[in-house]
């Protein structure tokens, strides 16, 4: 498969900051999901290109929404938020005593 153009790799790198930034991640938890060598995005991208080389732009979507997923499902499960819903629980209980 042939590499990336400058110009798609240009639109992959705006892409990827705004995916990023919205959905509350940094280049770091990026890092992590891609494997690849440094947080800094010339090393993200490089390591898109070579899934490019390897899998097509195909590949890179897909891995790419399989990160996305798993990054939702670690929200999912996040035990900072369930002790939140816990804490409110406790508090509407002492509420609920300080009324009786």
């Amino acid at each position: 498969m042939a590499t990336l153009s400058p110009e798609q790799l240009d639109s992959l790198q705006v892409f990827l900051k705004d995916w990023l930034r919205h959905s509350g991640r940094t280049q770091s938890d990026l890092r992590r999901a891609l494997r690849a060598e440094s947080i800094k995005m010339p090393a993200l991208l490089e390591e898109l290109q070579r899934l490019h080389v390897e899998a097509g732009l195909g590949g890179v979507a897909e891995r790419l929404c399989a990160i996305e997923t798993q990054w939702q499902s670690e929200e999912a499960v996040d035990p900072l938020a369930q002790l939140d819903l816990d804490l409110d629980a406790l508090l509407n209980e002492i509420r609920e005593g300080q009324k009786s």
